[in-house]
């Protein structure tokens, strides 16, 4: 019985996590708490994230890495089999929202790469977030360790809280929220085996939804694949990949494209502005600047940006092709020598198709449907 509980309390929190990224108030009155929906039946299985995320991570995820050195997992929470169970059952639990109708998986869903198909996602009241439900995959890896588009969130564990208090997206206070889920039958349980006591914290909670965030690590597409192919880290792409993805890849090497996202994880350093607007219509962290979140299973997370503007690949490609606004703070990168014009890419029709064959390569199925990250509800 203690393992169908392990696998349930991850569920419900990571709603919280990017839903939003508006900095809508939090509920400031103690909300007219729904009655906690019945108890369920969880399937028997549990599983080992350390195995997946810790040590069955391929090289190029670990240790001194580029890709490792950008890990933001903090050593006061680093990923537990326990903990990151607890974590996908409060992920997936609509109990975490006031009227038992949001969960965090609600904006943030597995076949999407962990975003919202929806460009703004609904809250328990359906009104709508401000800005698109930012995508899971690798959120581990960032260096500055912030979250959110603007970075409002100091951590993971900060940010994976803020949802669930949003006005918006899930009403609830965290006063109310322990002693809602101290009153589910299968919570104490999962409690005692990630902490040792069964008490139900707010801190707790973070600290295990944030486990099964970081845990969410992807490296199972084609491009890992020519990864595995390949000798001393230099990937074997003429093994796995068509022509035209090997163009593709030659394609997003030569314009540029992995000046922002780089490493193998395909992950930026820090926050940019890419030229969406010539004058900032959203601040974000400053100056029109926003997180850059991994392009791992980009295919599957449209719409796309911070505010959800473009439906697809091909208008993204577009734009970076022959949209991108001479904003005062646009990124360096952008411009001509860092400090020019605008650059233009000038692609033909056929390097942008090859472009997007290429970007394909990074989804992860396995990933998109793997019983793990997926509801135990």
């Amino acid at each position: 019985m203690q393992k169908h509980l392990l696998a349930s309390s991850c569920l419900a929190i990571v709603s919280m996590m990017g839903c939003g990224g508006s900095a809508t108030p939090a509920a400031t009155t103690t909300p007219v708490v729904s009655t906690p929906t019945p108890t369920v039946s969880f399937p028997s299985q549990t599983f080992d994230y350390v195995a997946y995320a810790q040590t069955g991570l391929p090289a190029y995820y670990r240790g001194n890495s580029p890709v490792g050195n950008a890990d933001n997992t903090p050593a006061t929470n680093p990923i537990t089999n326990a903990a990151a169970n607890l974590g996908r059952v409060l992920f997936y639990d609509k109990n975490l929202s006031v009227n038992n109708t949001i969960a965090c998986a609600s904006c943030h869903q597995q076949s999407h790469g962990f975003s919202d198909s929806a460009r703004l996602s609904a809250g328990f009241a359906g009104g709508q977030t401000a800005r698109h439900a930012m995508g899971l995959t690798n959120a581990r890896y960032y260096i500055r360790g912030h979250f959110f588009w603007d970075e409002r969130a100091n951590t993971l564990e900060d940010q994976v809280l803020q949802p669930i208090q949003n006005s918006v997206e899930m009403g609830m206070t965290l006063g109310a929220l322990e002693t809602k889920l101290a009153a589910i039958s299968y919570y104490p349980p999962l409690f005692q085996a990630a902490f040792g006591t069964p008490e139900v914290t707010s801190n707790r909670i973070s600290l295990a939804v944030a486990q099964f965030v970081r845990s969410m690590v992807s490296y199972g597409s084609k491009y890992d694949q020519a990864l595995a192919s390949g000798v001393n880290g230099n990937p074997n792409f003429a093994a796995v990949f068509t022509p035209q993805e090997q163009r593709g890849e030659q394609i997003f090497q030569n314009v540029g494209c992995a000046r922002c996202h780089g490493t193998d994880a395909h992950i930026a350093a820090t926050v940019k502005n890419n030229g969406l607007d010539a004058v900032n219509v959203d601040l974000g962290a400053g100056n029109g600047q926003f997180k850059v979140p991994s392009l791992r299973n980009i295919g599957a997370r449209g719409p796309y940006m911070h505010d959800g503007r473009f439906s697809d690949l091909e208008q993204v490609i577009e734009f970076y092709n022959s949209g991108v606004q001479d904003n005062p703070n646009l990124s360096p990168e952008l411009r001509v020598n860092g400090n020019g014009p605008v650059r233009r890419l000038n692609l033909t029709d056929q390097q942008k198709a090859d472009l997007k064959a290429f970007l394909l390569t990074l989804t992860d199925n396995a990933f998109l449907s793997d019983p793990r990250f997926a509801s135990p509800f």
